[in-house]
């Protein structure tokens, strides 16, 4: 069985209480041994110098879109968000449908070296293009004993129930998209994951008066412990922020509800609104880097539409990003490297009902291990707004192992520091 030895990295496991310089053994799949200078353990395994580095539970992205092809130019490769940007395990978000689950299964999460989950679309046609024609997410292209029946059947792969909650859906529909989004959830002991910030346009005409400060507690009612509040950070009316520039009044009763908030990066977010939700006292459990096509520079399949709605809030012309850039935009916003770290690891494992079996680092577990560059200097962010922030500590993704197999993290959409 071949032998892999991490030495000397600063090991972080916020399941296990664990931050220490420490080496790690690898045989075959699986951590053999955690502990300092275990060179005398295994003379012959080949050593991989991780001195100044991070050595983590493999890392897991809460928020992808990775249903390649089948959701045209919106979904991205598995691997490229995956394990080659340093992920081990990738949660898609709302591609697959109950319709389209068992092509999900056949040429997505099988194939692919990462790890990967699905949070099943409450709609019957899932992800196409990014939700880009919002009469196909309409009440009556919802099919809730459909969903919940695929949802069941496929158990080991649907960890939980994507909706949507924002302005354009709203102004068309109301509330009765995400009662039947609950109501699956429910059926299905799921949690439901749910976007605010909006996605698509207000009808030109007709459609229903919105106030967006009213859709955050409208929806939460509709909730049940567990269930999950997406952008927290977004620049977009609808969500945790209201109008006014304030946190929404009932943010704070959500979470006491036991309800959980991911991130969910991507083309919403804003160190503006992070840092009014950060300053009244709201800190996300989990990240999720929220990547697609339409924010990311990767070529369009041809026949694709030119330009998507959420196009206008992408970082199409600016900084690329990933789950790893997004946790150093959490360190400049000045949450502890403790708790970034558990985001991306062992509060994701408990999202996806994986605790204790992903996002931690034992022995005899699965060799799930990301590594990390930790670099000091000055540094350059930006969001999609153009507000730039300097930061002094800069977390880069060196390479995966995924079950004991070591993947270097060279994915061509992997951002680029720019010095400051």
């Amino acid at each position: 069985m071949s032998q892999l030895l991490l030495k000397g990295g600063r090991v972080i496991d916020p399941a296990a209480g664990l931050d220490a310089t420490l080496d790690i053994l690898v045989e075959g799949k699986a951590i053999a041994a955690i502990g300092p200078a275990l060179s005398s353990m295994a003379p012959s395994a080949q050593v991989v110098d991780c001195r100044d580095m991070l050595v983590l539970p493999g890392l897991i992205d809460t928020h992808g879109h990775v249903y390649q092809y089948v959701t045209g130019r919106f979904g991205l490769n598995a691997d490229q968000c995956g394990v080659r940007s340093g992920v081990t395990t990738i949660v898609d978000q709302g591609g697959a449908s109950c319709i389209t689950i068992p092509g999900f299964r056949h040429f997505v999460a099988e194939p692919a070296a990462t790890r990967v989950f699905a949070y099943i679309s409450a709609y019957l046609v899932g992800g196409l293009e990014g939700h880009y024609y919002p009469d196909l997410y309409r009440p009556d292209c919802l099919d809730a004993a459909a969903t919940v029946k695929s949802a069941l059947a496929n158990a080991d792969l649907v960890k939980g129930v994507k909706a949507h909650a924002e302005i354009g859906g709203f102004a068309r529909w109301g509330l009765d998209v995400m009662k039947i989004a609950s109501k699956i959830g429910r059926d299905a002991s799921l949690p439901v994951y749910i976007h605010f910030g909006q996605l698509w346009p207000k009808p030109e005409s007709g459609g229903l008066a919105v106030n967006p400060d009213s859709i955050f507690n409208q929806v939460v009612d509709t909730l049940k412990p567990g269930d999950i509040l997406a952008h927290p950070f977004s620049r977009h009316p609808g969500g945790f922020v209201e109008e006014n520039g304030k946190l929404h009044p009932l943010v704070h009763e959500a979470v006491a509800r036991g309800l959980k908030i991911d991130v969910g990066h991507g083309s919403h977010f804003s160190f503006k609104t992070a840092r009014v939700v950060l300053d009244s006292g709201v800190i996300p459990d989990t990240l999720g880097a929220d990547m697609h096509g339409y924010n990311t520079h990767v070529p369009s399949p041809a026949g694709t539409p030119d330009s998507h709605p959420d196009e206008e809030h992408s970082f199409l012309g600016r900084t690329q990003f990933s789950l790893v850039s997004a946790m150093t935009s959490m360190l400049a916003l000045g949450l502890p490297l403790d708790h970034v770290v558990a985001m991306a690891t062992s509060n994701a494992a408990k999202m996806i009902g994986m605790e204790g079996e992903l996002g931690t680092l034992k022995v005899g577990s699965v060799a799930d291990i990301t590594v990390l560059d930790d670099k000091r200097g000055r540094w350059m962010l930006e969001d999609n707004e153009g507000t730039q922030v300097v930061t002094e500590r800069m977390l880069a993704p060196r390479f995966c192992l995924r079950d004991g197999v070591r993947y270097d993290a060279d994915a061509p959409q992997l951002p680029l520091a720019r010095a400051a």
